[in-house]
């Protein structure tokens, strides 16, 4: 799907000649432009005729009917709207349901404007007008619908969306001919409704933005001092435990990277002593213009913080449990829908979180860190269970967490005085949102130069449901339970060694972390907005 819509006049162009069919066949029915009301009368006389000599056919005709009223038509509007949003494409979603509002209003709008009679010879009882037919009108929507959408799920094959699409426009023909076979619709009134629908298609599309197609449009490419073009150069940093099927996501990416332009990309895969430092310095050497980046939340970490302050791009290419930062930066964990939103995105700076702590080298940080319960739920989920059920993995964790002893800890933000608190967990952010989208810190902004900390303290188990409503209702007062506070430092002490996380990967026990935001310090590609 292309976002780029053409300009003022060629809208208003594209709107009026999509208008055009259902204006000039209503204008043919209701002047009585004879050809075509001689069809009507010709086709509504023998469908009444053969009707009433194949009585068994109307039988079949009306449980055709039964099936693919309009309201099926839209149910299937609906559910696809429901994928769409799962699958963030938020845009699609709402001109889903807005297409299929407009189609269900104006259908009675202009049924009430017309009053047009129905065939006398109705073989079925009917109430209402003949034109539009509903029928015909929310089945050819719904086709068109499909038609827009499906070239935009990134993902499925082309042999696929053909699956989908025949018996698509198979529906609108039954439909159709159904109401005209029953004697309920002349012919007139099914092609007023397809006109209708593709006038409706038409504005809403247009009113959106949307165009239907997968052509890309290759990204301009820089000419050297001597004229020559030089393509934009890529590197893809893989972690390959964390993507499937090497090959295919290999085809996948080097594709897409070519149809916008890119030389062929450098490849480097992540090893097990080396998470992705020596290859984020590998990229840099290479002088890339955008580096690729598809693992974990350790592989993303790690490569954003060797990337910082090099102004070089990273696109995060969701490939591991949590996905973190890909999800913070709205970016989709489908591969082709990331593929395709981050290569077609735009850079965003964002901050990154400088860390340290006591058995802790100097490191970086771009989503969370965190010292008590996290990182010990984080520590205890089995790894082949993440393989099998992904981040759920981490609520079985949590189950065996539960009674997890609090800690002493002393907080100091800024150089303000230090805060005395007893703890089950504190978490240092830059982003606010964990799996399933829960609001963890729901101020934090990866780009807004402040640290977001939480403190949580419930005393007892029976107090972590209190908790855990305050946390999904995004309660901002402090309390006893749940405190909040930012700033652009941060120190925790502990009082015992307890455990520790950064983005997700632990780091082992320890007694102190420091945080400190740098702001700006890496370009970030991210999907445009909507």
């Amino acid at each position: 799907m292309n976002h780029h819509p053409p300009s003022p006049v060629g809208r208003v162009l594209t709107v009026v000649l999509g208008a055009l069919p259902f204006t000039v066949i209503t204008l043919l029915v209701f002047n009585h432009w004879g050809p075509l009301e001689r069809w009507d009368l010709s086709v509504a006389a023998r469908a009444a005729s053969y009707g009433a000599a194949h009585e068994s056919m109307v039988d079949t005709w009306q449980v055709i009917g039964a099936i693919v009223i309009p309201w099926t038509s839209r149910a299937v509007i609906v559910i696809v709207a429901a994928y769409l949003w799962q699958r963030r494409a938020r845009s699609l979603t709402i001109w889903l349901l807005v297409t299929a509002g407009a189609e269900l209003g104006l259908v009675q709008a202009v049924k009430h404007i017309f009053d047009r009679p129905r065939p006398a010879q109705m073989l079925v009882e009917n109430d209402g007008w003949s034109y539009v037919s509903g029928h015909a009108t929310a089945a050819f929507v719904m086709a068109g619908a499909l038609g827009v959408v499906l070239p935009s799920v990134r993902g499925w094959r082309r042999r696929f969306r053909l699956l989908v699409m025949l018996p698509t426009i198979a529906v609108v023909w039954i439909a159709s001919a159904d109401r005209i076979a029953l004697n309920v619709h002349y012919v007139s009134d099914v092609l007023g409704g397809w006109a209708l629908g593709l006038a409706i298609l038409t504005a809403t599309s247009i009113g959106f933005g949307l165009r239907p197609g997968l052509r890309r449009r290759r990204r301009r490419t820089p000419v050297d001092e001597n004229g020559t073009t030089v393509p934009p150069r890529a590197a893809v940093i893989v972690n390959p435990i964390k993507v499937g099927d090497g090959v295919a996501f290999r085809r996948k990416v080097t594709r897409a990277l070519a149809v916008r332009g890119f030389d062929d990309p450098l490849w480097l895969e992540t090893r097990e002593d080396d998470a992705g430092n020596a290859m984020a310095k590998r990229a840099i050497e290479n002088e890339s213009d955008l580096v690729l980046v598809a693992g974990g939340d350790g592989t993303v970490r790690v490569v954003c913080a060797a990337l910082a302050h090099t102004e070089i791009p990273v696109g995060v290419i969701p490939a591991g449990t949590g996905n973190l930062l890909a999800r913070n930066l709205h970016i989709p964990l489908d591969l082709d829908d990331a593929l395709e939103r981050v290569l077609e995105g735009r850079d965003r700076r964002i901050d990154l979180v400088q860390v340290h702590g006591d058995d802790l080298d100097t490191d970086r940080f771009a989503v969370m860190a965190g010292l008590g319960l996290d990182a010990a739920i984080i520590s205890g989920a089995p790894p082949h269970l993440k393989k099998q059920i992904g981040w759920t993995a981490y609520i079985v964790s949590a189950a065996k967490n539960i009674n997890h002893p609090s800690v002493r800890v002393q907080i100091t933000l800024d150089d303000e005085e230090p805060m005395d608190r007893r703890v089950r967990t504190v978490v240092i952010g830059n982003v606010g949102m964990l799996q399933a989208n829960i609001p963890l810190l729901p101020d934090a902004r990866p780009d807004d130069g402040l640290l977001d900390v939480v403190v949580i303290a419930p005393r007892r188990v029976t107090q972590w449901p209190i908790v855990a409503w305050r946390l999904m209702t995004r309660t901002t007062r402090h309390d006893m339970y749940v405190e909040r506070f930012t700033g652009h430092k941060v120190e925790i002490v502990a009082a015992v060694d307890v455990q520790r996380q950064l983005d997700g990967d632990p780091i082992g026990p320890g007694r102190s972390l420091s945080a400190e935001i740098e702001a700006g310090a890496l370009v970030a590609r991210v999907p445009k907005r909507r």
